[in-house]
């Protein structure tokens, strides 16, 4: 059975969800933007039964956090546990397949596609590809490492959100 493990950035909590989750996914409510200091929220939601949680996290409405570094790891709803993308110790592994805008103040803000057509035709094939947090391109040994940062903040600071392949 597939494991997942992740926790808080102290590591006082610890979480390991075990087999495959229901769903992943994307919330845009005004919820989850609070409580995670974001635009929007990544989570897996997996049954109750197969997440196992070390140490003492506290709780409010529903989302638990690390009482000691704060960082906020997972929620339950009913007999569900969302655990939250960003605790994972590997993020990456799974990719939302859908975004809720169910509740009262959900809304994807405009420049969000932007951002991934930006991406897209700069040559990234990850959102943060081609700045700090990709090793080639931070090397420099990605192709155009440079030239896709340069062109991510270039349009960032650009109101018409002009895109150009590098050459």
């Amino acid at each position: 059975m597939e494991r997942f493990a992740g926790g808080c950035s102290c590591g006082d909590i610890r979480i390991v969800a075990s087999g495959r989750p229901y769903r992943v996914g994307l919330c845009h409510c005004l919820d989850c933007r609070k409580h995670h200091g974001a635009l929007f929220h990544a989570s897996a939601i997996f049954p109750q039964e197969a997440v196992t949680i070390e140490g003492e996290p506290r709780g409010y409405a529903g989302r638990f956090f690390c009482p000691r570094c704060g960082s906020p790891v997972l929620a339950r709803t009913g007999d569900e546990v969302e655990v939250n993308l960003g605790s994972l110790d590997a993020p990456d592994q799974f990719t939302p397949t859908y975004e809720s805008a169910a509740k009262p103040g959900c809304r994807r803000f405009r420049w969000r596609g932007a951002m991934s057509a930006i991406a897209r035709a700069a040559g990234a094939q990850r959102p943060e590809a081609g700045c700090g947090g990709d090793t080639q391109a931070s090397q420099g040994t990605a192709p155009h490492a440079a030239s896709r940062c340069n062109l991510l903040l270039r349009a960032i600071g650009s109101r018409e959100w002009a895109v150009e392949k590098p050459s």
